[in-house]
């Protein structure tokens, strides 16, 4: 699930993905402390998923918005909202924040934002609904590393900030598992995010040694449309 001083707009993050020009996000909004989390205890929930699903598919069928939930916490954490469509998960958005905000705001806002004003995509039309995915990410335990390989593959999402070619502070960021997806090591991963933060300019050991990286983990889960249609037949309420 395109998620950076903090370029509100740029599409500079990493999110699951099946294909390597498909692993941008938006981020829009600078990071604030969030909670960390015990890896044991997982921090998204279901409901968060069906959430987003009955919030896109009422704005798509010109329905009243969903109730505020009664089904999980309203904590604030920074969150990523990541739509992909179809049997190979073709992406359709991704945007998030790394501003920590309410659960029943956030995902709200970011459902409909990754849904329909990803600028990379055309919006998600109702014909496609029934064939979505909908993956939640909550971000936690925020780090500043040593230096560029001070992070592990698949267990942390990264976040750089640098300076690009002309002088100008960039910034861009993958979720944890997109290394693991692509097979790339710590180097090929930070070149990658170069690039996407915008980064020009030949890269070399110079350039990697002068990004500053924070690490960060993510608690993340997908459902599909047929487990929200499911429970809605179900008498299933937000």
């Amino acid at each position: 699930m395109s998620k950076h001083s903090f370029n509100h707009n740029s599409p500079a993050l990493g999110c699951k993905k099946q294909r390597l020009d498909k692993n941008n996000n938006s981020v829009e909004e600078e990071s604030v402390p969030a909670p960390s989390s015990d890896i044991s205890h997982p921090l998204v929930r279901r409901e968060m998923c069906l959430y987003c699903f009955d919030v896109l598919h009422r704005q798509l069928f010109n329905q009243d918005p969903p109730p505020q939930p009664r089904t999980f916490p309203n904590h604030a954490y920074p969150l990523f909202v990541t739509w992909s469509y179809g049997k190979d998960q073709r992406l359709r958005g991704c945007i998030g924040t790394f501003k920590a905000m309410n659960l029943y705001t956030g995902l709200r806002e970011y459902a409909l934002n990754s849904a329909l004003r990803d600028s990379r995509f055309s919006p998600i039309t109702q014909k496609e609904f029934p064939h979505l995915y909908c993956s939640v990410s909550l971000l936690t335990d925020f780090e500043d590393a040593a230096d560029y390989k001070d992070w592990q593959i698949g267990v942390h999402g990264i976040r750089i900030e640098f300076l690009n070619e002309r002088g100008s502070q960039r910034s861009a960021t993958y979720l944890p598992e997109v290394a693991v997806e692509q097979g790339w090591n710590h180097q090929e991963t930070i070149d990658s995010l170069l690039r996407k933060g915008g980064y020009k300019g030949s890269i070399n050991e110079a350039v990697r040694s002068s990004v500053r990286l924070t690490r960060y983990r993510s608690d993340e889960l997908q459902l599909h449309a047929g487990d929200y249609f499911a429970e809605q037949a179900n008498g299933y309420r937000v």
